[in-house]
């Protein structure tokens, strides 16, 4: 599941790849102050998910970007077993990344 090279949705997903690394790197804290997560689980999740975004944002432009962007959703939800407020916060960057992803396939088929 991709976009076709040259899709005006694909910098708009970058985009919002790039924001989700954000949002996983301030996820740390959250976890850490809020859900009581020890150091070592929050970190590695947390930079884990959030370097899986930044790599598939750097990344989306080549066939490799896509499963790497998918993977990443599914990285930012799975972080909601570790602090429940990010199944909401990984699932609405997925909803988006998804909705996004959909509006470039409707691009693609009126070309």
């Amino acid at each position: 599941m991709r976009l076709a090279e040259g899709n005006p949705m694909t910098k708009t997903l970058m985009l919002t790849l790039i924001f989700e690394v954000v949002v996983n790197v301030l996820a740390i804290p959250g976890m850490i102050q809020v859900d009581a997560v020890p150091l070592a689980p929050a970190f590695l999740t947390g930079l884990g998910a959030a370097a899986l975004a930044g790599v598939a944002a750097g990344m989306l432009r080549r066939p490799i970007g896509w499963p790497l962007a998918w993977a990443a959703q599914v990285a930012s939800i799975a972080l909601g077993f570790l602090s429940p407020w990010m199944f909401i916060a990984g699932g609405g960057f997925a909803a988006l990344f998804l909705v996004e992803f959909i509006l470039g396939k409707k691009i693609e088929s009126r070309q």
